[in-house]
């Protein structure tokens, strides 16, 4: 099925393109919390809820475009967690760091996990305990890998308004720092590119479960600030703790 899962996240990718490119408009709109939302968002959605319940009907989907109430899922001890466009904000400053993110999460764990950067045409892929990256036609296996000083990749939309992080930087030690936008950041530790990322403000469900299944099939940790993994079981909320992804 992972196959399968990437040719979907391609087909969202295509979609998403075509409003990138400006062969559709963009139709940017604001949701209740005033994040961003646009016509690429909305297609991909389209597209991955039509091609999850084709693949897998019997196993419901918790979408960011159209989340499920809290009492239809709160029994889910299986389900597919999408963000049909992980970076809206980078997808309309045209950086090209945005990604289609699938999961597969069950008993509150991502067993399967998608991330397709459609710009890059980079994809990465993770299932049964493995993780890939997909470029220029070559599919490798990944891994994470130590690095002195390391690498410590945060996030771009939120690098100068944290002061939490700015604190924990400045107490790391010697490091270099990368900004890159969406899901990206956890596949960059993933690959070996990177060594840590922190993050300490909001994060959704739907923005971390993709690259969190990548990062652990990779070797990575991904751990509350607490020390305690990530949980996925639904719960009424969708935001998640702080966490940070590392290879020790």
């Amino acid at each position: 099925m992972l196959e399968q899962i990437c040719q979907l996240s391609r087909k969202a990718g295509d979609a998403i393109m075509q409003v990138y490119n400006g062969e559709t408009p963009a139709d940017i709109t604001h949701k209740s919390d005033d994040s961003p939302v646009t016509a690429a968002d909305i297609a991909a959605h389209h597209i991955i809820i039509a091609g999850l319940r084709e693949l897998d009907a019997e196993t419901p989907v918790l979408s960011e475009e159209d989340p499920a109430s809290w009492e239809e899922r709160q029994h889910w001890q299986r389900y597919w967690l999408v963000d049909p466009l992980d970076g809206t904000k980078e997808f309309i400053k045209r950086n090209g760091e945005f990604t289609v993110n699938i999961a597969l999460i069950e008993h509150g764990k991502p067993v399967m996990g998608v991330v397709y950067a459609p710009v890059l045409d980079v994809l990465y892929s993770a299932a049964d305990g493995k993780a890939w990256k997909e470029e220029g036609g070559h599919k490798t296996q990944i891994h994470v890998a130590d690095a002195r000083p390391p690498l410590v990749v945060i996030s771009r939309s939120h690098a100068d308004s944290d002061p939490e992080l700015k604190e924990y930087l400045a107490q790391l030690g010697e490091h270099q720092t990368v900004s890159i936008g969406s899901s990206l950041k956890f596949c960059l530790v993933a690959e070996g590119k990177a060594q840590l990322y922190p993050r300490f403000g909001p994060t959704n469900i739907w923005d971390t479960g993709a690259g969190h299944a990548v990062a652990i099939a990779a070797g990575a940790h991904v751990h509350d600030w607490k020390g305690q993994t990530l949980d996925y079981t639904p719960r009424e909320s969708f935001l998640n703790p702080g966490f940070r992804v590392s290879m020790f």
